[in-house]
């Protein structure tokens, strides 16, 4: 089996941030991206959208503009087109599926931040969780990756920014976001980086607080315990999203 790059990037809008996603991809040659509220319509994209022709690129647009997840595979990593489809827990176009072969599954996943329906946030997590379950029972190698809107511990947010109670930070969300790691994946940026308290992939847009550092860790690459990470990268520098690419290279 081939070496595989897997990135996810929250873009905040696919068509404010079309070029630099180009840009991004084209520099770093990822095998399969992840993107998460590409917040554009049905109409508004298609596979000519990126310029990547050499990416099958499949979209899952949202009908208003809102939320919205898209994968992408280099078309010379695969022999052939991965098979798309949805999750039964997908709501309001938060997941897709890629299933590459050989029983790997990559899932783009957004989830909800809970603000407005905290209540909707929590029955997301349980159905991931669920679903997690499942691949795993089916034999299948699963990498979860996507802005899950869950800093897992007080590490993973800058001490400012620290409030128990805050929706991201409740313990009874960080508990199933736990139970859910530990059903068999493993959080490849933490495992690879265990003590960096300045590791952040999403910043409040305001104060300068990106270029303080001062943020949280909400975006992850989560793997099975059959592939085995060599390498793991947030790129702070990209983009103009509140959120930074993480890039993950397993064996």
């Amino acid at each position: 089996m081939r070496a595989l790059r897997v990135a996810t990037w929250n873009v905040n809008g696919i068509r404010a941030r079309e070029a630099q996603f180009v840009e991004w991809v084209r520099r770093d040659r990822p095998d399969v991206v992840c993107l998460q509220e590409i917040k554009a319509t049905q109409e508004q994209i298609g596979e000519a959208l990126t310029m990547l022709p050499e990416y099958t690129s499949y979209w899952h647009g949202g009908p208003k503009g809102y939320s919205g997840v898209s994968i992408h595979t280099r078309r010379d990593s695969f022999a052939t087109r991965p098979e798309f489809v949805h999750p039964a827990f997908d709501m309001e176009n938060r997941v897709v599926e890629a299933r590459l072969g050989d029983g790997r599954v990559v899932t783009s996943v957004y989830v909800p931040n809970g603000g407005k329906d905290y209540g909707a946030k929590v029955r997301f997590l349980e159905a991931m969780g669920a679903y997690v379950e499942g691949v795993h029972a089916a034999g299948g190698k699963l990498i979860l990756c996507g802005d899950m809107n869950v800093a897992r511990t007080d590490i993973d947010v800058t001490p400012k920014e620290r409030k128990p109670g805050v929706i991201g930070q409740r313990a009874d969300e960080r508990e199933l976001f736990e139970r859910m790691i530990a059903s068999g994946l493993r959080d490849i940026c933490r495992d690879r980086d265990p003590t960096n308290d300045r590791l952040y992939t999403w910043w409040p847009p305001w104060r300068s607080m990106r270029q303080k550092n001062q943020g949280w860790r909400i975006d992850y690459v989560l793997a099975s315990q059959g592939f085995e990470a060599t390498a793991s990268q947030v790129h702070s520098d990209v983009g103009t999203s509140d959120h930074a690419p993480v890039v993950v290279d397993f064996a």
